[in-house]
């Protein structure tokens, strides 16, 4: 089916050239901007992009070494291979110095990264670990919701928020000619800084007490350090502050709108954002891996490229490794870096960190990154029998590279896991086929296939031995009944805590 052409910019878009009033239009955008995320727009600060292991490792490294006071850091995963273990003694030499460290890591995505062992000798020279969301009576389905934040803040000096795990495995295996994976983080010093320390000390007060009065920096206090204007989206699971302001920047886009994903599933509302904003002239792209380390994923990303290349948009796989960087350009003026992905894991199911910035030279550079990384790439095209094919992007002198879905090799090992993001996509899948409420494309077949093979052997289990059927349904019902009853006995205690006049001071002692 050949591309549409594309609709001319709307008038009220094109009208809007003279400096008097683009002003007004943009302090209504930068107003509708805060509202949609959640987050202020902070200036006076000085943000630096840092590319790949190399460019963010030892830069991290420098700053705890160097902290004086205080080392936040909070990790999706942190394991305990060479990278780990240098991160592992540069906080313990630092707690051991008196620095007030505290780590916040996920227990499902340190689960078979770290033992036991690591923790508890890295807690015991001082450092101050916590671990978000283990498994849990009162929550049966808690293993939905993940910390899949990266984030380091040392001294109110600085602060680093990206894409990248503390793994060995962001720097590739030269031994095996694997190359490194490609990820982009930043470095914030300014006022920011505080917001970045205020979105860390929120998650650790919900697993235990607060940090202590007095630690945490006022975002008026700290001084003024470049003239970059950014915002600090904490997110929180249910808010949707990312997905709200993700749809009104696809909506303010005019000239061009440059995403980068690591584990990309289409959500509706999101993918209709990024179609028409195609449609109407913007030049919309998406750069997502082909090798990837969850092959799932691959295949839901996949199965929403249709509607998006029908209506104009550009779409190219990663050539490399593993592509896991989380980015956004729009304009040249605006971009976004940090944990989250484009799919409903991370819109609604997680913690993330992410930081958008409204500057004209950062936009800049993350447009030449862009450029660059898209030279390693292949686009996505529709054909004429509407069979997708690929087209090569390589860099001069190299043949072009032409593949077919399913090609490109495989990472062996597991990275920043999108279970939750699987697991609704394909009850999405499922639920599109059952209820035909949607188009479900050809890389959709396999998950039907599965989920369909799955539920006959579930009816014919349940048909020949009830039992294994039923006991499994009782367990986790009963379960579900406990975690309900037992969350309602302490949202009751809470209640008559709060409600108990506090005890009066007794007589004065006589003289």
């Amino acid at each position: 089916m050949p591309r549409k052409q594309a609709k001319p910019r709307s008038d009220a878009a094109s009208c809007v050239s003279d400096p008097q009033a683009i002003r007004p239009v943009r302090l209504i955008g930068e107003q509708a901007l805060s509202r949609a995320s959640g987050a202020p727009l902070v200036a006076g600060n000085k943000v630096r992009l840092l590319e790949d292991a190399d460019g963010n490792f030892p830069v991290w490294l420098a700053a705890i070494r160097a902290a004086k006071r205080l080392v936040y850091l909070e990790n999706y995963i942190f394991e305990e291979d060479e990278v780990g273990v240098a991160f592992a003694e540069a906080l313990s030499e630092r707690a051991r110095a008196g620095v007030k460290v505290r780590v916040i890591r996920d227990w499902m995505g340190t689960l078979r990264g770290a033992s036991a062992a690591f923790w508890r000798r890295l807690a015991a020279t001082g450092v101050e670990v916590r671990c978000f969301n283990p498994p849990h009576l009162g929550s049966p389905f808690g293993w939905l919701s993940r910390d899949h934040r990266k984030m380091i803040a040392v001294d109110a000096e600085v602060a680093f928020v990206t894409g990248l795990c503390i793994s060995s495995r962001w720097h590739g295996d030269p031994a095996r000619g694997v190359p490194p994976w490609r990820d982009t983080g930043i470095e914030i010093r300014g006022p920011a800084v505080a917001d970045v320390e205020n979105a860390f000390a929120q998650l650790w007060e919900t697993m235990g007490a607060p940090v202590v009065e007095g630690e945490l920096s006022a975002i008026d206090s700290l001084p003024q350090m470049g003239d970059v204007a950014l915002r600090v989206l904490a997110g929180t699971p249910s808010m949707a502050g990312l997905f709200r302001m993700d749809q009104l920047i696809a909506a303010l886009a005019r000239r061009s709108l440059w995403l980068t994903d690591a584990y990309f599933v289409g959500v509706t509302p999101y993918v209709q954002a990024l179609r028409a904003a195609a449609q109407d002239g913007v030049d919309v792209r998406l750069l997502v891996p082909n090798a990837t380390d969850l092959p799932l994923i691959r295949s839901l990303s996949r199965a929403g490229y249709r509607p998006l290349l029908e209506a104009g948009v550009r779409i190219f796989e990663w050539n490399g490794s593993m592509l896991h960087a989380k980015t956004a350009v729009v304009d040249g003026r605006f971009c976004r870096v940090g944990s989250s992905n484009l799919n409903l894991a991370s819109f609604l199911g997680n913690y993330e960190l992410d930081v958008a910035i409204e500057d004209d030279g950062v936009a800049r550079q993350m447009e030449e990154m862009y450029l660059r990384d898209l030279q390693g790439t292949t686009e996505i095209k529709l054909a004429k029998n509407r069979v997708i094919r690929l087209a090569g992007l390589t860099p001069p002198g190299e043949p072009v590279r032409r593949a077919r879905f399913g090609a490109g090799a495989r990472s062996r090992r597991r990275g920043s896991r999108g279970a939750a993001a699987g697991a609704i996509s394909v009850a999405s899948a499922v639920g599109a086929a059952v209820t035909n409420h949607r188009v479900l494309g050809p890389a959709e077949a396999k998950i039907l296939l599965s989920s369909g093979i799955a539920l006959m052997l579930l009816a014919v289990l349940a048909t020949l031995w009830p039992r294994a059927v039923a006991v499994p349904i009782a367990v986790l019902a009963l379960w579900v009944g406990v975690a309900l009853v037992w969350r309602s006995s302490r949202l009751a205690l809470e209640r008559r805590s709060q409600a108990q006049p506090p005890a009066l001071a007794g007589p004065p002692h006589s003289e």
